[in-house]
């Protein structure tokens, strides 16, 4: 994850841009080498998606256009068939791919490692422009965008944020007309090879020029992963424990506070005021001392591993786990079924970050992302409920990573046990096994 995060920024180096650029200003990166993303993706991997039969519009393909500061959505409904799609593209329309990693294994393969680099979720989509047109309105997202440009060339226009509250927004904003933009910051002609880093907040546009069209594809992450989004997941939990734990957060309000306190006396200077004001703060500072911040940070990294593409495997990881395992039906009947894991077996997780424990009241949960689709939230989070006894043979197998260990060295209190979690983590394609347990 390192590396290909170093590969996307360079020449600038991971340090200085996260020191210089991260949420703060855009980044412009001009290398002089078109075949630098060779092989991500493609204007013929576009047509392979639309032929594929499985894009659907507005579900998967966005027909848009923007012209005379009007931004229209021109999707019919169904699939997005490759004579009508490229029929729009022909009369100047923009086509907007969402979560190509659907449809491009090497783009799953990209982001799926570049989420972890992030602790995001890593998302794209890819944007194609007819020469000479614009495909949408200016706007600012609620991401840090990455755009790199894979084909042909787009002249873009960012503008920094109008006011504080547009600094970092929760939120995108709606389409915005030019008379509200001012003059840009930044203007440049991306080419093949080029890199557009801009932090979330900053208003951006990107047109065609008449002589070339443009294929880019815009890498997003952060998004809703603020203090302030871990602070909605603690506030509510640590209020909860100090309701539970301390009488005085129990207590009573003054049964005459309506008529000092609200807007209405907010003008008012009164010693009642002052002491209920003073007792609110003295409730919000004690609140810190209930605040589970480890419980809330792993409700965080529940919702990543929601969000999270499932991990891309080598022939070998495929071959030493659940994904490889060799049941089939052959003469007659099943063979190779049975998955036989002895105490001598040696197992490791099959990735880095694959899973997360978490203590909520159902019980103790481990979340996982090998079953996870390919598409945002397709499906509901996976996870299995543990044993409260096994939770120091997870935290065992998360430390050992990436080595293997024996099965015999899990702390489980028995031996049954140790091949029993063993066997169910197997089977959920969470741990892989040194060797192939069926040799073929």
């Amino acid at each position: 994850a390192a590396e290909l995060f170093r590969w996307l920024v360079a020449p600038v180096a991971p340090a200085e841009f996260l020191g210089r650029y991260w949420e703060r200003a855009p980044l412009l990166l001009r290398r002089g080498d078109p075949g630098y993303y060779a092989g991500l993706f493609s204007t013929a991997d576009f047509d392979a998606a639309l032929r594929g039969g499985k894009v659907h519009f507005g579900t998967h393909l966005d027909v848009t256009s923007y012209a005379e500061g009007v931004r229209e959505t021109h999707n019919p409904s169904g699939r997005a068939l490759p004579a009508i799609v490229w029929d729009f593209y022909q009369n100047g329309c923009s086509l907007r791919l969402l979560s190509p990693q659907a449809f491009s294994p090497t783009v799953w393969h990209f982001l799926s490692i570049l989420q972890e680099h992030f602790g995001s979720m890593a998302g794209a989509n890819t944007y194609l422009t007819p020469p000479g047109t614009q495909g949408f309105a200016p706007h600012y997202d609620d991401i840090e965008a990455f755009v790199l440009q894979l084909e042909g060339k787009k002249r873009w226009r960012v503008y920094r944020p109008r006011t504080d509250a547009e600094v970092l927004p929760q939120f995108s904003s709606a389409n915005l007309t030019q008379a509200e933009l001012g003059e840009p910051m930044l203007e440049t002609v991306l080419e093949a090879g080029d890199l557009l880093y801009f932090p979330r907040g900053f208003i951006h546009q990107g047109n065609c020029l008449p002589d070339a069209h443009s294929l880019h594809i815009t890498v997003s992450s952060y998004q809703r992963n603020s203090w302030g989004d871990l602070l909605e997941k603690l506030l509510p939990a640590a209020l909860q424990m100090a309701l539970e734990e301390d009488v005085e957060y129990r207590q009573g309000l003054p049964m005459d506070y309506l008529g000092y306190m609200g807007v209405a006396n907010s003008d008012v200077v009164n010693v009642r005021r002052t002491a209920f004001i003073e007792k609110v703060q003295s409730l919000i500072k004690k609140l810190v001392d209930y605040a589970p911040i480890d419980a809330a940070v792993d409700q965080k990294a529940k919702s990543f591993l929601h969000d999270c593409l499932p991990p891309v495997l080598t022939q070998s990881e495929k071959a030493q786990s659940m994904y490889g395992f060799p049941a089939r039906w052959q003469d007659g009947g099943p063979r190779d079924v049975d998955i036989l894991i002895t105490k001598d077996t040696e197992v490791r997780l099959l990735r880095h970050g694959i899973v997360r424990l978490c203590n909520e009241e159902a019980g103790v949960m481990l979340y996982y992302t090998t079953e996870n689709s390919r598409v945002y939230h397709k499906e509901e989070p996976k996870f299995l409920e543990i044993d409260p006894e096994y939770t120091d043979s997870i935290e065992f197998l998360l430390s050992s990573y990436p080595n293997h260990v024996s099965v015999d060295t899990l702390p489980c209190e028995t031996v049954e046990d140790k091949i029993s979690l063993a066997t169910v983590l197997f089977e959920k394609g969470i741990l892989t096994t040194k060797k192939p347990l069926v040799q073929m």
